[in-house]
């Protein structure tokens, strides 16, 4: 898992830690760090963005991840990382890993992105689909690094560049996100790809209104997590998708900008535009 700031409390690292070595349910968990459950649930969550079963949860998948990497065949992964099932697995799997365990073992191996680059007042802009949506929005200014940095994140699967408006499926998603970039209405499926705690302030950025800021802080106290700004900002800082998951409209308390994936001066531009201060960005499609 991401690196976890030690929580004040000490009980709550202690549950932490026996977590890390053991499965325990809530009950047993409360009682080991003389808590009680209720207290236990909602001090957990406020200090590390998660509750205890979701912690758990998250630990087992990084260990069948780090299984899957390692080369270890999928029924010994899945037995290692503390699944009781496999079937549990794969019918969340894509879900939690974006793929099949399979797939995800040979590094996308077998898996199929179809992709894209955009000219926009932004920017070039990556945009990678898989079956089930788009999985990458990738900004920059040369198509090349761009695509590099989406072969790092799937190092063996197929990658497929397709020139704009000649392919039925990806056409369209890359349509609706040129027109997110340009701040028309959109609509496409996306792929949330992330741990649970990413996942969480992902969808919770997607219910920020256009126009409108939160600060690192605000967003963790809106999560239950009044401690948890660093937390947020590395989920933001990990977001692939630009603009369609918006960790631009997520400010410093003190009303700068803090950091972005892509670039301050994207951010810059994309809050202008969305408050008023700028026209909406003109695109041009590759």
């Amino acid at each position: 898992m991401d690196s976890i700031a030690p929580a004040p409390d000490p009980r709550l690292e202690q549950a932490r830690r026996l977590l890390d070595e053991q499965e325990l349910g809530l009950a047993a968990l409360a009682r080991a760090v003389g808590l009680s459950p209720t207290h236990l649930q909602r001090r957990f969550r406020g200090a590390y963005g998660l509750s205890p079963a979701e912690y758990l949860a998250q630990r087992r998948l990084d260990g069948l991840k780090r299984g899957l990497r390692a080369g270890s065949d999928v029924t010994r992964a899945l037995y290692d990382a503390g699944y009781g099932s496999p079937s549990r697995v794969y019918e969340h799997g894509a879900a939690r890993l974006g793929m099949a365990p399979q797939a995800y073992r040979r590094g996308g191996e077998g898996l199929c992105l179809r992709w894209s680059v955009i000219d926009t007042a932004l920017g070039q802009a990556l945009v990678a689909v898989t079956e089930r949506g788009v999985c990458a929005v990738l900004l920059g200014e040369d198509a090349a690094v761009l695509e590099a940095g989406l072969r790092a994140e799937f190092p063996k699967a197929r990658l497929e560049r397709v020139d704009a408006g000649r392919d039925e499926f990806l056409a369209p998603r890359v349509r609706a996100v040129a027109d997110a970039l340009a701040r028309r209405p959109w609509a496409v499926p996306v792929e949330l790809v992330g741990t649970a705690f990413q996942r969480r302030v992902w969808e919770a950025l997607m219910r920020i209104p256009p126009g409108e800021t939160r600060s690192y802080a605000a967003l963790a106290e809106s999560l239950g997590m009044p401690r948890g700004a660093r937390a947020v900002a590395r989920a933001c800082a990990g977001n692939r998708l630009a603009v369609l998951v918006p960790c631009h409209r997520v400010i410093r308390g003190d009303g700068s900008l803090g950091g972005y994936r892509w670039g301050l001066p994207r951010k810059q531009a994309l809050l202008e535009a969305e408050q008023g201060r700028r026209p909406p960005a003109k695109q041009q499609t590759a």
